[in-house]
């Protein structure tokens, strides 16, 4: 049974990681898919995927630093594929650093990408929901706006924000039938991580340093995040606004016990 069926879905950051496993999977599942990445190659090749299988979908490339862009990347979609019901703000971008290291620059496109671009790619989209008086709205968050994390001050914060966002907006349009959540997921086997692991000194030791950290003794998979965000763009989560999902195999309520 396609669990999406009738479903028009922009997906934010689709051209890769967990984004992309997204836009597979909501077409599968009889989605229509707006698949929205910085450069047009990326988005066509999932979009050529998609429609390999027979799913509709297509490409809305556009930074989302640019209000001038997402106003295009949405109309585009509406043009092509008709008004959303369904939007996954998922694109986001990290630079490492902690408070005293992050330059106004870094901060400012953090900032854009992260928060502001999900701000705004809700308030083009939200009012298509409010005439069809349904929708759902999902925001990619992280448990490091849950729980510190080293070195991540400025991406933490921004992550924070968009679980506080996903509140405030599922109050202001319940009355319309718009269900808006967060999703916090742990760490997750994905080609960024891979390629960052590779990247170290000892790429089997911090991996299984990674893996021992949580207690479900391994990282999760891109699949398992997937999951949940289908679920909540599903009418099976009719019930469901306002909430913050921990995907993180139980590492924010871990209490390390000390070693004798």
């Amino acid at each position: 049974m396609a669990r999406l069926q009738g479903k028009r879905a922009i997906i934010t950051g689709a051209a890769n990681g967990i984004g992309r496993g997204m836009a597979l999977r909501f077409a599968r599942e009889g989605a229509a898919v707006g698949v929205l990445d910085l450069k047009e190659e990326g988005c066509a090749a999932v979009v050529e995927e998609i429609e390999r299988e027979g799913g509709k979908a297509v490409t809305l490339p556009a930074d989302l630093q640019y209000p001038a862009q997402i106003e295009a990347a949405v109309q585009r979609f509406v043009d092509k594929i008709g008004p959303p019901n369904v939007l996954v703000n998922n694109a986001a971008i990290m630079i490492p650093g902690m408070v005293h290291e992050t330059s106004v620059e870094d901060l400012d496109r953090i900032i854009a990408v992260n928060m502001r671009g999900a701000f705004l790619m809700s308030a083009r989209v939200v009012p298509y929901m409010m005439e069809q008086r349904q929708g759902s709205i999902i925001h990619m968050a992280s448990i490091t706006g849950i729980a510190g994390a080293p070195g991540t001050a400025a991406y933490s914060m921004t992550k924070g924000a968009l679980a506080a966002l996903a509140r405030a907006m599922a109050v202001d349009y319940a009355p319309y039938g718009i269900r808006v959540n967060a999703v916090s997921p742990g760490t997750i086997d994905s080609p960024m991580l891979r390629a960052w692991v590779e990247s170290q000194s000892d790429p089997a030791a911090t991996r299984r340093e990674f893996e021992e950290a949580y207690p479900l003794g391994r990282i999760g998979t891109i699949e398992e995040v997937v999951n949940v965000f289908l679920f909540l763009a599903s009418d099976e989560a009719s019930f469901v606004t306002g909430a913050n999902y921990v995907v993180d195999g139980g590492i924010t309520v871990n209490i390390p016990q000390p070693q004798d």
